[in-house]
């Protein structure tokens, strides 16, 4: 594994060169393009890592995958459904338009922007300060990393840039789709996208996930079969925005993208993959990121479809 693992970062590190890093963020303009890392946690307790696996970056919309957990933990199953559809869309994740003219002005699903912020009200806590808590409390629980912290720059880049996400939150405002105060609402979204994490945070995260919710290392619990079950069917349909089909098709993994680089994806009862690379499409999915795990798949056969 290791071996091949080197060997698909070597046949894939010019694709950095092609796309963007997201540089509408300013801070993650800085990033810089040419890394590349991989890191694979098995159920069996087997790691291996190659490239920039350690590497910190934001994790931004792979937060949605413990957001959604932490709602379906949380909050009755059908409650949270009569808000948020899990439907797949065929708009970027920062769509308008489909709030205003689909869906009855219910997000789409929870891995894009609005049906994310709308998720972070079903989410256990007295006020957004508790419920931020608990979705990052969470967080460090499924990395099985208690140091995760937020990077403040990003943090204030994205609150002081994020004006398509506020419309995104008082359209649902003025829809009944959200209440409360949205600016609050708001800040909890851009922290929980502004927490620093590597390719193993992500691969802990993943393997969960592929071992239905039983920490490997420890056989303990965290989350129920059905919860992700529930997880992984939207990641699977939902979790490459508007390039979900496309990745279904060439890699056939439920995997969650993030603009920041990061793309976690997991086997089920196999193994979690966390893959790092900036350098973004016009879809917001790393180029790179995503042929590397469309090779892997092909090596390994781990088509599930």
């Amino acid at each position: 594994m290791q071996a091949l693992l080197s060997n698909l970062l070597a046949q894939n590190r010019a694709l950095t060169a092609q796309g963007m890093v997201a540089n509408y963020i300013p801070e993650l303009a800085k990033v810089d393009p040419q890394l590349l890392g991989i890191c694979v946690m098995d159920i069996d307790n087997n790691e291996y890592s190659v490239g920039d696996y350690d590497v910190s970056f934001t994790i931004q919309s792979i937060s949605k995958i413990i957001t959604f957990i932490c709602a379906l933990m949380d909050c009755d199953f059908d409650k949270i459904f009569q808000t948020i559809s899990v439907e797949p869309t065929a708009d970027g994740f920062n769509s308008i338009a489909s709030l205003e003219i689909k869906n009855m002005h219910k997000p789409l699903n929870p891995m894009i922007n609005a049906g994310a912020i709308a998720t972070i009200p079903f989410v256990q806590g007295a006020t957004y300060t508790e419920k931020f808590n608990r979705i990052f409390d969470f967080m460090k629980t499924m990395t099985g990393n208690p140091a995760l912290s937020i990077n403040q720059q990003v943090y204030r880049s994205e609150s002081l840039t994020g004006n398509r996400n506020r419309a995104l939150a008082y359209y649902m405002k003025s829809t009944g789709i959200i209440d409360g105060d949205a600016e609050e609402l708001l800040d909890v979204y851009f922290r929980l996208c502004s927490v620093n994490v590597t390719c193993k945070d992500l691969a802990a995260m993943g393997v969960v996930l592929a071992n239905n919710g039983i920490v490997p290392k420890s056989n303990h619990r965290i989350v129920s079969k059905k919860i992700c079950h529930i997880v992984k069917a939207v990641m699977s349909t939902c979790g490459l925005y508007n390039e979900s089909g496309t990745f279904a098709a060439h890699v056939g993994i439920p995997a969650k993208s993030g603009v920041g680089g990061g793309i976690i994806a997991v086997v089920p009862k196999s193994m979690g993959i966390g893959v790092f690379s900036p350098a973004l499409d016009d879809k917001g999915n790393s180029i790179a990121g995503m042929k590397i795990l469309a090779d892997l798949s092909q090596e390994l056969d781990l088509y599930i479809y």
